[in-house]
C-alpha cells in the first residue's frame, strides 16, 4: 500500500479540514473525525522518520501523542495528536516575553526534551513555530519529523535537518548530533524570546545572557552537561 492509498482509506472516516503544510517532503494534514467530531494531524513523509517507532510508544504531558506509524511502499504516514493553541511565534509577533514568563514555558519545553532523551531521541528542531501552548496553558514541543535516535558510534550526522539559527554547528555536519544539540537550541530559544533576535545580533541582560552563552558554545562539551542542569540554571 502507498500513501495515497492509505490517506483514501482513512477519509472514509475523516474529513480533510486543513493542509497545514506541504513542504520538504512532508504533508502535514488536520483531518476530523466524521463520528465523533475528534480533530488528528495526519503527517506524510516522503522517506521513513525511524524515531516515530520509539516516539509512538512515549506518553508526556509535554509532547504530542503519536498514535500511530505506518512504513508504507513510498513513505510514511503518522497520525498524532491534534493540538489547539498557539505557538510561541505567534507570541513573539506581537511582543516579547519577560524572563519569568520564557522560564515558564521552557520548563516544558525542557521537561519534554529531557523525556525524549530519556529514550535516546534528540529532537533537532527546537524553535519558535515548534512549541505550543494548548487552550489548557499546557506547553507542548511538537514537530518531531528531525528526531533522530542519539548514536554514540556516528561520527556526524550525514544529512543536515534544523533550521538555520537553531541548529547546533554539529547538526551542518561537523559532527553527531546529541543530547547537547537540544540545549543549542534552547539557548537560543530563550534569547530570541527575551529579545528577538539571535544572540550573536543581540544577547539578552544579565543572567538570562549568562546562560544563553553557556547552552551555545561552540563546543558541546562547553555546555550544559544535560537539561537537567540547564533547568536549575534557568
Amino acid at each position: 500500500m502507498n500513501c495515497a492509498e492509505f490517506t483514501a482509506s482513512l477519509l472514509e472516516d475523516y474529513k480533510t479540514i486543513k493542509v497545514l503544510s506541504n513542504k520538504n517532503g512532508a504533508e502535514v494534514i488536520r483531518l476530523r473525525n466524521l463520528q465523533n467530531g475528534r480533530d488528528i494531524i495526519l503527517k506524510k513523509y516522503s522517506s521513513a522518520v525511524p524515531a516515530y517507532e520509539v516516539l509512538k510508544t512515549i506518553r508526556h504531558d509535554n509532547l504530542p501523542e503519536i498514535y500511530d506509524s505506518f512504513i508504507l511502499d513510498d513513505g510514511q504516514i503518522v497520525l498524532e495528536e491534534y493540538i489547539d493553541g498557539i505557538t510561541v511565534a505567534d507570541v513573539l509577533e506581537s511582543g516579547k516575553y519577560t524572563y519569568n514568563g520564557a522560564v515558564k514555558v521552557l520548563n516544558g519545553v525542557c521537561l519534554a526534551v529531557m523525556t525524549l532523551h530519556r529514550y535516546g531521541i534528540i529532537h533537532r528542531d527546537v524553535k519558535p513555530e515548534n512549541v505550543m501552548i494548548d487552550n489548557e496553558g499546557t506547553v507542548k514541543l511538537i514537530d518531531l519529523n528531525a528526531s533522530r535516535q542519539s548514536d554514540p558510534k556516528k561520527e556526524r550526522d550525514t544529512v543536515a535537518l534544523g533550521t538555520i539559527g537553531y541548529a547546533s554547528p554539529e547538526q551542518l555536519g561537523i559532527s553527531a548530533s546529541n543530547e547537547k544539540t537540544d540545549i543549542y537550541a534552547i539557548g537560543v530559544l530563550l534569547n530570541v524570546m527575551l529579545t528577538g533576535e539571535h544572540p550573536s545580533k543581540k544577547l539578552a541582560h544579565g543572567k538570562a545572557g549568562r546562560i544563553v552563552l553557556k547552552c551555545t558554545q561552540i563546543d558541546p562539551k562547553h555546555r550544559f552537561r544535560s537539561v537537567g542542569w540547564l533547568m536549575k540554571a534557568l
